[in-house]
């Protein structure tokens, strides 16, 4: 059992260590990779943010509304200012 977890160690050294032997030129490609790849995800979190927001205020502009329409109509019933 000792020697898989040893295989497997040396396998994942391998595969994911950043060794002196790395092309500059790649790891350069890589970054700048990652970093448009962090800056696409920012860009659409930013804008699914403000549409968010957006409807958010949408709504609370409806409830407004319908709070004012809900108002006039008591108004208009005689129901003014009742106590449940």
């Amino acid at each position: 059992m000792a020697d898989g977890k040893s295989e497997i160690d040396s396998d994942a050294e391998q595969n994911y260590s950043l060794n002196s032997n790395v092309d500059p030129k790649n790891m350069q490609e890589l970054t700048i990779y990652v970093q448009n790849l962090l800056q696409n995800v920012q860009d659409k979190f930013q804008t699914m943010s403000d549409q968010i927001i957006s409807r958010i205020d949408d709504m609370g502009t409806r409830i407004d509304d319908l709070e004012k329409s809900i108002a006039d109509l008591m108004q208009q019933a005689g129901v003014e200012g009742q106590d449940k």
